[in-house]
């Protein structure tokens, strides 16, 4: 993703970004049904089995050396005090998750990865807020 974009073309609308955003999460999940209010908005459209079946992530490895990396980068990040994402996270709940062991049957929402997918996901957000110097006032 270093040299790409990954985007649902018909939903980059700035308008459609704005109108989604501002639903409040009951009309969106409603009945428990995941995507709700987009699965309803395409259902004059769309078959049954499309509308109905469940999402189905891209693929992940499940190498442990990527998640080895992973332990290791998050760990030195929580090591760090100056790194921006300890505002926003719970350092003994971070730190309990470098000490999990490995549950790749344990999705974290719809990715395959629980454990490594949510400590690369800190690890981007870190970044993101250097990046930009993202100041944060709580």
């Amino acid at each position: 993703m270093a040299s790409g974009l990954e985007v649902r073309v018909p939903y980059a609308d700035h308008r459609i970004v704005q109108y989604v955003f501002n639903t409040p999460w009951e009309y969106k999940n409603h009945d428990g049904v995941v995507k709700g209010l987009l699965r309803d908005a395409a259902k004059d459209w769309l078959p049954e089995d499309v509308l109905a079946r469940k999402k189905s992530p891209y693929p992940k490895t499940h190498n442990p050396a990527y998640e080895l990396i992973v332990k290791q980068r998050l760990a030195a990040v929580l090591s760090d005090s100056d790194e921006p994402i300890h505002q926003l996270i719970d350092k003994a709940a971070a730190a309990q998750l470098l000490g999990e062991k490995s549950d790749y049957g344990k999705p974290w929402f719809g990715q395959l990865m629980a454990g490594p997918q949510l400590m690369a996901y800190l690890l981007q957000i870190n970044f993101w807020l250097k990046k930009y110097e993202i100041v944060i006032k709580l």
